[in-house]
């Protein structure tokens, strides 16, 4: 759920362009289907301010139709027991580095400053919108297995090296214009934005762009691919970075021969 957030903290002294705001909101949608499959792929936010009904038309059609919702995790709710995962034969554990947690709460302060909530993000939209209706919702990856992906991140991807020995107070306030350009950028369906972030995030950290975009996006294709195998219809909604640049989901999809239509 933070990655993107952990991107833009890393990312926040590089200037972005902030796209005119269009009249209504049309985040990017794609879909990929076969005879008796459609997965609509829709690329979320995970924190918003609620100013823009982007729940509407094409995306709230695409979902209604659908007879599951797949998010990258289902967080559980109330108190959570995580327990570690092996990777590479060792338990990990799933305490986050003081790194990480600085970052996070910063971008969540930035996030705030714009009135931002997590409570107003898209994912947590679209999964209220599925309880309320009785829609099975499931996770392309584990809780446990995303937090253990941000204890092995490397130290130093939690800040860009540009910002070191800024005043908080400035490194707060750039990221919060960045993620202000970013949402603007969501709301519009720019993916440009995206993809000139990815690109500054694998410069700036080639580790943590593997560990966050790549090796992920790889994954999320292969189980599409599979559920392909499958008749029905299926709303998959991943962080709009996973849907930009040249290792995107839908790259590593038509690598296997399942080319994707945007929407809208």
């Amino acid at each position: 759920m933070v990655a993107v957030l952990i991107a833009a903290a890393a990312l926040a002294a590089a200037a972005l362009p902030a796209p005119a705001e269009p009249a209504a909101a049309s985040p990017a949608m794609f879909v990929v289907r076969d005879a008796d499959t459609t997965v609509y792929i829709f690329g979320t936010f995970h924190a918003l301010d609620g100013h823009s009904d982007w729940f509407d038309h094409s995306v709230k059609s695409a979902f209604e139709s659908s007879n599951e919702l797949v998010l990258e995790t289902v967080i559980p709710e109330g108190p959570v027991q995580i327990r570690p995962t092996a990777f590479a034969g060792r338990p990990l554990s799933v305490t986050p580095s003081a790194s990480f947690l600085a970052t996070t709460r910063l971008a969540i302060n930035a996030g705030r400053s714009q009135g931002m909530q997590v409570n107003n993000g898209a994912d947590n939209v679209l999964r209220h919108a599925a309880d309320a209706v009785g829609k099975p919702v499931e996770g392309l990856e584990t809780l446990e297995l995303q937090l253990n992906m941000f204890t092995r991140m490397p130290a130093a991807s939690a800040a860009d090296s540009r910002k070191v020995g800024k005043p908080v107070e400035d490194t707060l306030d750039s990221l919060s214009r960045t993620m202000a350009e970013m949402q603007s950028a969501w709301k519009h369906g720019d993916q440009r934005v995206f993809v000139r972030m990815l690109s500054q995030l694998e410069q700036a950290s080639p580790d943590t762009y593997r560990m966050m975009f790549t090796e992920r996006n790889a994954r999320w294709a292969d189980w599409i691919a599979g559920r392909m195998q499958t008749p029905g219809t299926v709303f998959v909604a991943v962080g709009a970075g996973h849907l930009a640049g040249k290792d995107s989901l839908l790259v590593r999809l038509a690598e296997q021969g399942i080319p994707s239509t945007r929407l809208n």
